[in-house]
């Protein structure tokens, strides 16, 4: 464990769900853990006994926060829970579907789970129509957008754009199809999840407008991709907004956590649950921070994105990472470019690169 992991507390140690099975980590509140086949190897997935209102009536059961992706892994995984309900899931059925956010690990089989339960789906307005975007391709959203976007930002290597051809159905891959309605969730508007009160945090720079569930009466943080406890969130610049600012959205929407208990439970979409918020938020604001003077130091001279990558990410790095590693290099690189400490400018090349502005 690090120096920065043993800042935090970690309730159940080591412990986690084994595959195809619940973990009780409060009443009520289930933890499953998926696994991914990426370099992030897992997404932590919850379950919250609930009981809605349905045209029958009343109706106990499951809402399911965040799906895994469209996979036979995935699904196989699911399978073997909803198989035996009497004992994973008290032999209720799942009553609602709930997504953090449109990325392929919280979003890829909401379909699915939807449609097999006859269950409705809740996500923010932001999220949802980013996710029916790219599950489409429509034009701008789609794989193919991304190479000359990074063509703009240095990447000219021809072997490793060969290598993000690979990558150009990656999000339709992994969410073939959304469902063609949705709940809205919305900050300012609490949640009723078995009879008690989930507010809503949206937050930015990670994703459109990604929703974290608070439960006071639990004293429980369902924080997403928001705020995780041994690596920090991607933001990143995609082509969809060339020019976006997502690390000061992020940086911000931490803001937002402050209100909230220091000894809160937070539940991360990776990694352990932990205690710690206020160290947390303090750890990535410094890392953020350190992350930008790193950046500001190298532009004395002009720098691409793809330039800072090997500044940020000191490791080998496959096409998958590299495509969110060239976003969020542009990420700190358009943050201080709107600070005013970086100027812009565009190669004959055609290539953007930065550098810092001269004192007057």
């Amino acid at each position: 464990m690090n120096l920065l992991e043993q800042q935090l507390d970690y309730p159940f140690g080591e412990t986690l769900p084994d595959s195809g099975k619940t973990m009780e980590i409060a009443p009520g509140v289930l933890w499953v853990r998926m696994g991914l086949p990426f370099a992030l190897n897992h997404i932590n997935l919850w379950l919250l006994e609930d009981e809605v209102e349905t045209a029958q009536g009343r109706l106990r059961g499951w809402t399911v926060v965040d799906c895994g992706i469209a996979s036979d892994a995935t699904r196989d995984a699911w399978e073997v829970l909803f198989g035996d309900l009497s004992n994973h899931l008290r032999g209720l059925p799942v009553v609602r579907v709930i997504a953090t956010h449109c990325h392929p690990d919280h979003i890829g089989l909401a379909d699915w789970l939807c449609t097999l339960w006859n269950a409705p789906l809740w996500m923010t307005a932001g999220e949802y129509a980013f996710a029916r975007m790219m599950s489409a391709g429509l034009p701008g959203a789609d794989g193919t957008a991304m190479f000359p976007h990074f063509r703009r930002h240095g990447l000219t290597d021809p072997a490793m754009q060969e290598q993000m051809q690979e990558r150009k159905s990656h999000y339709t891959r992994l969410v073939p199809t959304v469902p063609t309605a949705y709940r809205r969730i919305q900050e300012g508007v609490d949640l009723q999840i078995n009879g008690q009160r989930w507010q809503v945090i949206t937050g930015f720079g990670h994703s459109p407008e990604h929703a974290s569930l608070y439960c006071a009466e639990k004293n429980l943080l369902i924080s997403g991709d928001m705020l995780l406890p041994r690596i920090s969130t991607n933001v990143s610049v995609f082509a969809i907004e060339p020019e976006a600012n997502p690390v000061q959205q992020y940086l911000e929407s931490l803001d937002k956590y402050h209100a909230l208990p220091d000894d809160v439970l937070i539940l991360p979409s990776h990694g352990k649950p932990f205690r710690g918020i206020h160290t947390r938020i303090t750890q990535l604001k410094e890392h953020h921070a350190e992350r930008l003077a790193e950046v500001v130091a190298v532009c004395s001279t002009p720098q691409s994105a793809c330039d800072i990558v090997p500044i940020m990410f000191r490791r080998p790095l496959d096409a998958h990472q590299l495509t969110f590693a060239i976003g969020e290099a542009l990420a700190h690189l358009h943050q201080l470019w709107f600070s005013g400490v970086l100027r812009r400018e565009l190669g004959s090349d055609g290539v953007f690169r930065f550098s810092t502005v001269a004192a007057a």
